[in-house]
This record gives structure tokens, C-alpha cells and sequence, in this order.
């Protein structure tokens, strides 16, 4: 079982997220919060495995929230947001966020996410995926420099590099280009589980924390 806190500002936000997860048996929505402080506390008392975290709320906004829940450790968050701007993208990856989704994502998409982060996997829509690369190929940082290392430079390749399988460096590649796994598996007629496979792989060999730093180091290293 899955438990879950939400953290939004508005109460039927959160009514509708609690919702779509309880009606999950893997599924139990422990809290809800109204602002980042509160998100703090509840989760210092609740020790939920999945925070559902708001951006934009009032005394604390989601982002800082975000960057103490993670610096001790109290459990993994996913990032839901309307704001579809570069700065919350990038300063909810910097603060440690396992996740960020956009709340216009239907429910199944919604689901998904929260499963997929509580499986130890971190998530980002296919769009914030392909901003950050964006962000790279441009040579620009976000406005708030967050996220360290965006430029594109080539550096030499790490030695877990050569340890990958021609298809799991295959899929690197295009996890670089972002695309979701749904699109690499459409791309080399593979199924869906095994392209989660093989990104799992990847991220285990390259010692990489997630699909960002994988998108970071493909670039870095001249794979796209």
C-alpha cells in the first residue's frame, strides 16, 4: 500500500486527487494539506511514501516545501502544477522532486505517476522533459541557475558507458532526444515493460539518479 499526502491550496484539488486514489487498492491517501508549512509538519507526522505537492501556495510555496521534505529524507515528491513555466520545472528538479507533472494530465496519467515514483523511478512529462533539453541545446540556464550543468559541453565518456548493451545505449540515445518510454518502445518495436527495463539498466550502470541526469549526460557526452 501506497500512502499518499496531498498538498494544494484549494480544497476541491485536493478532493478530486483523493478521489481518482482512493478508488486504487494500492492506494491510501493519509492527509491533505493546504500549504507548504503544513506539508512539513504532516509529513514529519504521517511518514506518507508519496507527497503530492502543489506549486504556488501561500506562507510556503510547493518548491521549498519540496527541498526540506526531501533534505530529511520524510518521503519522495511528485510535483503537480498548472504553471508551465521553465522556472518551476527547474526548481522543482533542483529541490529533489521525483516527479513533475502537469495537473491537466488525465487520471490514468495521474495514477501512473504515482505508482512510477513509488516504484523508486523518477517521472517527467514528456513536454518538461524536452523543455530541459531545450534549455541545453540553447546554452541557456533557467532563470534561477538550479539546475547546474545544463550547458552542453562534451566530456569524456564515464566508464559505465561501455558497460551498456547496444540496446540499452540505443535507448539512452533516445531517452536523450525525449522521447517517453511509450515512444522509444513505439520507435524499436519493443514493449513498453521493456524499455522500462532497459532505462532502469542505464540509470543502474551510469549511476544515475534519474531521467534528467540522463538526458544531461547523453548530451554531455555527444550520444545526441
Amino acid at each position: 500500500m501506497t500512502r499518499v499526502l496531498l498538498v494544494d491550496d484549494q480544497a476541491l484539488v485536493r478532493s478530486g486527487f483523493s478521489l481518482i486514489l482512493s478508488v486504487e487498492d494500492d492506494f491510501e491517501v493519509v492527509g491533505e494539506a493546504g500549504d507548504g508549512a503544513a506539508a512539513i509538519e504532516l509529513t514529519r507526522e504521517l511518514r506518507p511514501d508519496i507527497v503530492l505537492m502543489d506549486v504556488q501556495m501561500p506562507v510556503m510555496d510547493g518548491i521549498e516545501a519540496t527541498r526540506r521534505i526531501v533534505a530529511e529524507n520524510l518521503a519522495k515528491v511528485l510535483v503537480l502544477t498548472t504553471f508551465d513555466h521553465d522556472e518551476y520545472v527547474f526548481d522543482g528538479l533542483a529541490a529533489g522532486a521525483s516527479g513533475f507533472l502537469l495537473k491537466n494530465s488525465d487520471a490514468e496519467h495521474l495514477v501512473e505517476a504515482v505508482r512510477t515514483v513509488a516504484a523508486g523511478h523518477a517521472l517527467l512529462a514528456p513536454q518538461i522533459t524536452r523543455r530541459v533539453i531545450e534549455q541545453m541545446v540553447a546554452g541557456e540556464r533557467p532563470p534561477s541557475g538550479a539546475v547546474p550543468g545544463l550547458r552542453p559541453t562534451t566530456e569524456p565518456a564515464p566508464a559505465g558507458l561501455a558497460l551498456l548493451t547496444p540496446r540499452e545505449r540505443e535507448v539512452l540515445e533516445l531517452v536523450g532526444t525525449g522521447l517517453s518510454n511509450a515512444e522509444i518502445a513505439s520507435t524499436l518495436f519493443l514493449g513498453e515493460a521493456t524499455v522500462k527495463t532497459h532505462v532502469s539498466n542505464v540509470l543502474s550502470k551510469l549511476h544515475l539518479r534519474d531521467r534528467v541526469q540522463a538526458v544531461v549526460l547523453a548530451h554531455r557526452v555527444g550520444l545526441v
